[in-house]
């Protein structure tokens, strides 16, 4: 008999918590358990802090993350639930991710007052963006318009947009539909010349190694494509040295027994892409983003970011 809730920690935005909450009502439903068996807990992080500069110069990826797990680690929670995309190639020893839920649409959205479609903006519009892989895809589909750093959480930046800040802005399709607000979204860009960031669209739950109450717990709601997808992208992009400082994209999509993979790396100007494809045994999926991610690196050549 539970006596004490299972404790889930998450980032307070609006996001973070539709995603803890999907993850508590998969797990109520996977245990027949009432709501009470699971207490959500908000934990502020370091890139929520930050506000006023981009991840990129502030330290990257682990700033969404630190934070929640050092709970986990000091077991002031159980489990973490995080934005796949928001996590670090290499995790605090003692912790993994062993979870992954279906994942959602990976798309971007192009969001405007103004007009339909990225193609559709006038020269020199104003498009707000705090990821640096969408900014070099805007930069490299159109070199004419002006690219700014857009930080804040979904709602902040659709007030930005509302008051006219930017002319458009970008954002994961996933988090919008989470959050119901697909009337929002003017449009969707293809994957095919618009790739998204790997992970994007999946939630995945951090937990600690060992803990074999919460592995069990845990394992009734986990999706294996999901989790083979994302070993590849997750491979691909640790050989890239993917961070928050590096405009890098990646898709695996599974086919039966195959998994097919694009990827690829761009310079912040959008001036030059260098792109790599790969398909192979779904078993397999790891080695293949490892060996994605070595091809391209060597392609793109040592100096690509710097120069």
């Amino acid at each position: 008999m539970q006596i004490k809730p299972i404790k889930i920690g998450t980032r307070g935005s609006a996001l973070a918590l539709a995603q803890a909450h999907e993850t508590r009502s998969r797990l109520m439903k996977a245990h027949n358990l009432p709501e009470e068996s699971f207490e959500i807990i908000v934990i502020k992080t370091s890139g929520d802090r930050i506000q006023d500069r981009p991840l990129s110069e502030a330290g990257g990826k682990g700033l969404f993350t630190k934070e929640i797990e050092e709970a986990l680690l000091d077991k002031s929670i159980d489990l973490a639930v995080h934005s796949s995309k928001d996590m670090p190639t290499v995790l605090p020893d003692g912790l993994a991710l062993t979870t992954f839920l279906p994942r959602e649409d990976v798309r971007d959205a192009f969001l405007s007052r103004k007009v339909g479609t990225l193609e559709e903006l006038p020269h020199g519009a104003v498009v707000g963006s705090s990821s640096l892989r969408r900014q070099a895809q805007i930069k490299r589909l159109r070199p004419d318009l002006d690219v700014v750093m857009y930080r804040g959480n979904l709602q902040t930046r659709l007030r930005k947009l509302s008051e006219g800040a930017v002319d458009a802005t970008f954002l994961a399709y996933a988090g919008i539909r989470r959050l119901g607000l697909e009337q929002e979204v003017t449009s969707l860009l293809d994957t095919q010349k618009f790739l998204p960031a790997v992970g994007q669209g999946a939630i995945c739950i951090e937990a600690r190694i060992g803990d074999e109450e919460t592995a069990q717990l845990l394992a009734k709601i986990h999706h294996g494509e999901t989790e083979s997808r994302l070993l590849l992208e997750r491979a691909f992009l640790a050989e890239m040295d993917g961070s928050c400082r590096t405009p890098i994209a990646g898709l695996a999509i599974v086919e039966g027994d195959t998994i097919s993979f694009k990827g690829e790396v761009i310079k912040p100007d959008g001036s030059q892409t260098h792109t790599i494809e790969r398909t192979g045994p779904l078993a397999d999926a790891q080695a293949i983003g490892r060996e994605a991610g070595i091809a391209l690196r060597q392609k793109a050549g040592p100096n690509f970011l710097e120069s």
